[in-house]
């Protein structure tokens, strides 16, 4: 049955559930229907999450999970195989995500990816390490609703704020801006709104939230800082 697999993941069962999409390729299923199961397995655990049932540790697994079961679909799909987003609807959203340039930290990011995943977002994930111009250039291709900057360092912090000074440029005199906010574990109020952001959080699960709020400002038309 399709549904083992969202249930091995769903439980953290990562030998189980690696050798079920194994099986599940052997006898003759697509591999776009595997990744399905898998971020409907994804969505459960965000679930869990939030729930106060599963914690930190339980994400990073989950996460562990996902990229094993990638690396053997991946020959199949290709990198871009993947969905960025539940199938179950339209997305909630549109996410750009990144560690700015200087910082190659993404634990909170990848965290962060996940859980936007389980709630059906679709998140464009640039990396580590990114600079200012190939963040703009993204943001201008995809058009998302919300950018996240991450950094650890707090010599990150000045690249987040030339980051966002490039995307304020970029965006200069359009009605199309995203809301930025930005996030890692030394992040404070004072921080983000030195480097310019509409919004900030020190943690992924308290991100989630404010991505959301950024989303329905820019949708409604009020502006990200309103």
């Amino acid at each position: 049955m399709s549904d083992a697999l969202v249930g091995l993941i769903a439980d953290l069962e990562e030998e189980a559930a690696v050798e079920r999409v194994r099986a599940r390729l052997l006898g003759g299923e697509s591999a776009s229907a595997i990744i399905e199961d898998c971020q409907a397995g994804l969505a459960v655990v965000g679930d869990r999450y939030r729930e106060g049932t599963y914690f930190i540790a339980g994400l990073i697994m989950a996460g562990e999970i996902f990229r094993e079961v990638m690396e053997i679909l991946e020959p199949l799909v290709g990198p871009a195989g993947a969905p960025d987003h539940s199938p179950a609807g339209p997305p909630a959203g549109r996410v750009l995500v990144c560690t700015v340039q200087g910082d190659i930290h993404d634990l909170g990011k990848n965290l962060l990816v996940m859980l936007l995943r389980s709630m059906n977002f679709e998140v464009h994930d640039l990396g580590v390490d990114v600079p200012p111009e190939e963040v703009v250039r993204e943001a201008l291709a995809l058009q998302p609703d919300v950018v996240g900057l991450s950094g650890m360092l707090l010599t990150s912090f000045p690249a987040m704020r030339d980051t966002i000074a490039a995307l304020r440029a970029a965006y200069a005199g359009r009605t199309d801006a995203p809301g930025i906010i930005v996030g890692g574990g030394q992040m404070t109020e004072g921080t983000a709104t030195w480097v310019g952001a509409d919004d900030w959080s020190d943690n992924a699960g308290t991100a989630v939230p404010e991505i959301e709020r950024l989303i329905a400002s820019v949708r409604t038309g009020q502006g990200a800082s309103s």
